[in-house]
This record gives structure tokens, sequence and C-alpha cells, in this order.
């Protein structure tokens, strides 16, 4: 499966999970059950990983955690915030670049609509 079809299937699972429970929990909520449907789905994925950084030839193992990644293909930052600011999407622009992976998704669930808390970022697709 391709970065893309990966995205499209977990949006439809996040919107699905948007509109039963809509914005105002936690993230640590919304991330619990975004796995239960992904693993309901089928679709290969892990939780929590670590994101290594190389710094003066020392690898640091731990440095950051993605939320999700899709197949090993796409990083998944979840926020449940008021505003998603510039630095959610460095962010994930870093986590991007230090993994080799291609696409990222940044999605807010505590917007009315979760359209409008969805920002798509790429590296090098």
């Amino acid at each position: 499966m391709t970065e893309n079809e990966l995205a499209k299937l977990f949006l439809d699972i996040a919107f699905k999970v948007h509109t039963a429970l809509g914005p105002g929990l936690l993230e640590s909520a919304y991330e619990s059950i975004l796995c239960y449907e992904l693993e309901k789905n089928n679709i290969p994925f892990e939780r929590q990983v670590d994101v290594p950084i190389r710094y003066d030839k020392k690898i640091f193992s731990n440095a950051f955690r993605a939320d999700l990644v899709l197949d090993k293909k796409v990083i998944i930052e979840l926020k449940s915030v008021e505003t998603l600011n510039d630095v959610h999407k460095k962010q994930l622009l870093t986590y991007l670049k230090l993994t080799g992976l291609k696409l990222g998704l940044l999605v807010n669930f505590n917007e009315k609509l979760l359209k409008n808390g969805i920002t798509r970022i790429v590296n090098n697709l």
C-alpha cells in the first residue's frame, strides 16, 4: 500500500472517530480509539515509536516519539489543542527527516470540523 492509500484509510477512520466522539477529549483518548480502529481494519501500525537522533556520532534512541506510524510509511501526529502552531508542523517535518519517511499527517481533534484540523506534511514525496 502506498503512503497516500494509507493516509486515506487513516483519515476515513479519523473522521469516523471524530464524528462519534467530537472534539474536547485528551489526545491519549483519541489515540487509543484510533489504534482500536486500525487493528479492527487490519492496518499495520506502531504506537509511540521512538525516533532516534544522531548528534556528534552518538545516537539518542528516544529523543522523540511519534504517536503512530502506519506500515512503516506514514507518521501520524495527534493533537487535541485549541490551535495548531507552526511548531507542530516543524515537529512532524523533523520526524519525517529523521526517519527518512515521506508523508506525515498532523491531526488536531479539537476542531468542530475535523477537516479544519488536518495538515499534510511531505518530505520529498
